[in-house]
């Protein structure tokens, strides 16, 4: 059984390495079941099983009698699937959101923002037409985009779209407009 398991992680290894280095793009036909077997020498159930996994991640989508196909991947396909999972307890509910505050009380520690920045974040705050939770996103994602570090923005990302599967604790909207008065005053 190891032997096996260890046969699908190393398919699964090259077929991500596969869709990187041949350069598919999102609705781009993958090689078939038969062909991926051949091209990876590995056997047919070990590249189903790998094609499989993937698929539930929503990463591809298998079309009856047409093939397989990339998708444009969206976290919150795996995140659906594993929130069911990981967030059944509310003391992982709540270490969520304070890793959530974490790393947004990290990215708002940048010396500045531009005057570009400053002005995308006013109009946030002013748009009545975005709920609370978009003004959040919008708003934090100025300043993940200031802060530069692409890592700490997909954790938060995926954070993101674990903690719409549970209740949120969120900042007052003073909260808000003090940041901004506070990266008026240092422009």
């Amino acid at each position: 059984m190891s032997e096996r398991i260890k046969v699908y992680q190393q398919v699964l290894s090259e077929i991500q390495r596969l869709i990187k280095e041949a350069g598919y793009l999102p609705g781009d036909k993958l090689p078939s079941e038969r062909q991926l077997s051949v091209q990876l020498d590995a056997a047919r159930s070990s590249v189903r099983e790998a094609l499989r996994a993937i698929e539930l991640l929503g990463i591809i989508e298998t079309r009856q009698g047409e093939g397989t196909y990339l998708r444009d991947y969206q976290t919150y396909h795996a995140v659906e699937l594993l929130a069911s999972f990981v967030l059944q307890d509310s003391q992982t509910q709540e270490e969520l959101q304070q890793a959530i505050k974490v790393l947004e009380k990290h990215v708002l520690s940048v010396d500045s923002i531009s005057d570009q920045q400053l002005q995308r974040l006013i109009e946030i705050l002013d748009d009545p037409s975005l709920s609370k939770e978009e003004k959040r996103h919008r708003f934090f994602l100025v300043f993940f985009k200031a802060n530069g570090n692409h890592l700490l923005f997909k954790m938060w990302r995926l954070m993101q779209d674990f903690s719409e599967y549970v209740e949120q604790a969120d900042y007052p909207d003073q909260y808000y407009y003090d940041m901004v008065k506070k990266y008026k005053e240092n422009n």
